[in-house]
């Protein structure tokens, strides 16, 4: 039996994401269909040591009508428009105990209610890491130095041609 898939959920091309302790993030996710959307039902769960916690759901009746966002969740915010196929959340001031994965879930009736899922996993850290950027200094400070080398040369030569031209002509 020969099926097209018409539905795809993708949560971009980062599927995970570290941010700091207290701070909020953008959780995000996408829908796309070849064949359309009608009551399309979507949700978002969180992964909390084996069980199932759902954050938020609706259904978006059909394409570019906004749906009406049941949240589960007191730090949870619906960002998300059906007019850009946007079913993104943000977690305001999240904790250590966020920390996991959270599930993007959409299932299209159009399509026989085949589930399709995309996975964002979070990481709450207590500080950011400071990335040592000494090796692009000192890499773009040696490319700067060798492009100005080669135009002081390329004027000195410029300078040399001029004036031998000009003893040239005197001669």
């Amino acid at each position: 039996v020969w099926s097209a898939g018409g539905l795809e959920v993708s949560t971009g091309k980062v599927s995970s994401i570290e941010a700091m302790n207290g701070s909020t993030v953008l959780l995000p996710c996408t829908y796309t269909s070849c064949i359309g959307i009608k009551n399309l039902y979507f949700n978002w769960h969180y992964y909390d040591n084996g069980t199932m916690l759902k954050l938020c759901e609706a259904v978006i009746p059909i394409e570019g009508v906004e749906p009406k966002v049941s949240v589960y969740h007191e730090r949870v915010e619906f960002v998300g428009s059906s007019k850009s196929n946007n079913i993104s959340i943000l977690l305001w001031n999240i904790t250590f105990e966020d920390e996991g994965e959270y599930i993007c879930f959409a299932r299209n009736p159009k399509e026989k209610n085949r589930n399709h899922s995309a996975i964002y996993t979070l990481i709450v850290v207590d500080r950011m890491k400071e990335v040592d950027n000494t090796l692009t200094v000192i890499i773009v400070s040696v490319l700067g130095g060798v492009i100005g080398l080669v135009i002081i040369i390329m004027v000195i030569k410029a300078l040399v041609v001029h004036f031998l031209l000009k003893d040239d002509e005197k001669k």
